[in-house]
């Protein structure tokens, strides 16, 4: 919170002039999914502005230029965009998206050795961008002459939320429900009833 008030001072702006607030909403840690959408909530309720939830595979792809975005119809142009994001687990978090940066599959957690075959219907033909803090445990999973290049640096930041937000607002998108996204159930469990003592 404090970096949000830091932010809207230098900008010179008061929290009424806001129009928007974008947030991610997953995939990452249970508690602070839940966390970042509160605040963002709150903010958006306190000040007016409207609520826009994008997952962090948005981000990460809304970074890059994508050659058939620009094209009304015709054939592909640029690689497809394969999202990898770390679970902190022994399994992986992708999105697949076309050249024009329209989902192609919906968001997975597989393992590494799934991966090859979750893709294997994809069209390749200009090739594949690997993207994400775990662009390189993906690559390694998949046949070297299906990936294009890699770029492991590029992870969902407040730039990548800022952009994806400014591509929805583009299409039209002013508002959606900004509910978590969960890949996995949450590592918690429930605690098993205490057995009553016999007296």
């Amino acid at each position: 919170m404090p970096l949000i008030d830091q932010a809207m001072r230098e900008a010179a702006l008061s929290p009424g002039e806001l129009d928007l607030v974008a947030v991610t909403a997953g995939p990452g840690s249970f508690t602070g999914i839940r966390a970042g959408l509160a605040a963002a909530r709150g903010i958006a309720l306190a000040t007016g502005a409207a609520l826009l939830g994008l997952s962090g595979f948005e981000a990460v792809a809304a970074s890059f230029p994508f050659p058939g975005a620009t094209q009304e119809e015709g054939p592909k142009e640029g690689p497809s965009l394969l999202v990898a994001l770390e679970s902190r687990r022994a399994d992986l978090y992708v999105a697949l998206f076309d050249d024009r940066g329209e989902p192609l599959l919906p968001p997975l957690s597989l393992l590494p050795e799934a991966l090859a075959a979750a893709l294997g219907g994809a069209p390749f033909a200009k090739g594949l961008v690997i993207a994400g803090d775990a662009a390189v445990r993906a690559a390694a999973a998949l046949p070297t002459q299906s990936v294009t290049r890699i770029e492991a640096e590029r992870v969902p930041d407040a730039l990548g939320v800022l952009r994806a937000a400014f591509r929805s607002w583009r299409r039209g998108v002013r508002e959606n429900a900004a509910r978590p996204m969960y890949l996995r159930a949450p590592d918690v469990t429930i605690p098993r009833a205490k057995k009553a003592k016999a007296r």
